[in-house]
């Protein structure tokens, strides 16, 4: 129950990042490249600072995680950004998903994970569902733009993978976001003819770098450690119901019934999925 709350909660959080996002970069003047330098540094700042207030008596030497993991969070960022540029909402929401998908399953099959039928039931019905909560608003995408938003997709699956041998979530996530910061600065001097900072703009990328991704993504290794990685990608699918559900609460988006279906069909599909593995390890032999 705990990990399905945290989950939860999780999944929340990366749907408010990309409310967000959408947000700044589409509502406010500010660019790509400094919306990421803001976003990452405010996410620095906050876990830094909660790691020293929590882990004070254990005598920190150094933040955890490591370059492989922050390279992987900064290239996601930076493509995410950068993609949306070119993409609508939906196309981009599903290319993202699926390159996630794609990488964090083809681990765990690579790792001898085998899911069974109910698992694949489950899966295909989530996958379906995502495809036409989005199918609406899909074009034919921009095949460079497209490119950033796989490039999204497979550095977050590997960040995410990394994240299940994390043993503190807390100092990996700012290890993570401080060695994320120079990368961050150096893509903001290579565009610092077009930086643009409106305090709308600021504002969203400070409110998504230091709660929905900093501490989102704490949470988010923490539960790691309790899912294998398919699960950790099935459970990803409920971000872009989520998002639309924000985006019908907070920005004035309709409600309809293929949201209210989709929303349903998403989510059962990774609880059945879920539950039929886990009833099958607890089964009698």
């Amino acid at each position: 129950m705990q990990t399905l709350v945290l989950t939860a909660l999780t999944m929340v959080a990366f749907a408010a990042n990309s409310v967000l996002s959408r947000l700044a970069l589409r509502t406010t003047d500010i660019d790509p490249a400094s919306y990421v330098l803001i976003r990452l540094v405010s996410g620095a700042v906050i876990l830094t600072l909660l790691a020293i207030v929590t882990r004070r008596q254990a005598g920190i030497a150094a933040p955890g995680g490591s370059w492989l993991s922050a390279l992987m969070l900064f290239s996601y960022a930076a493509a995410f950004s950068f993609a949306y540029l070119g993409l609508d909402t939906g196309t981009g929401a599903l290319i993202l998903f699926a390159t996630v998908q794609g990488t964090m399953i083809g681990w765990s099959l690579y790792r001898g994970d085998r899911p069974g039928f109910y698992e694949w039931v489950g899966l295909a019905l989530a996958v379906a569902a995502s495809v036409w909560l989005v199918s609406p608003g899909v074009t034919a995408p921009d095949p460079f733009h497209a490119l950033l938003m796989a490039v999204a997709g497979v550095s977050w699956g590997v960040y995410s993978i990394r994240g299940k041998s994390s043993a503190d979530p807390l100092l990996a996530t700012s290890g993570n976001f401080l060695r994320a910061v120079p990368l961050a600065v150096g893509l903001s001097a290579l565009f610092f003819r077009t930086a643009s900072f409106p305090h709308a703009g600021v504002a969203l990328a400070v409110l998504s770098g230091a709660v929905t991704s900093g501490l989102g993504y704490a949470l988010w290794y923490r539960v790691l450690k309790s899912l294998t990685s398919m699960q950790g990608g099935m459970v990803q699918l409920s971000v872009p119901a989520i998002a639309t559900a924000g985006g019908i609460a907070f920005l004035s988006e309709p409600l309809t019934w293929r949201f209210v279906i989709c929303s349903f069909l998403i989510l059962g599909g990774i609880g059945f999925a879920i539950t039929a593995k886990l009833k099958l390890r607890t089964a009698p032999v």
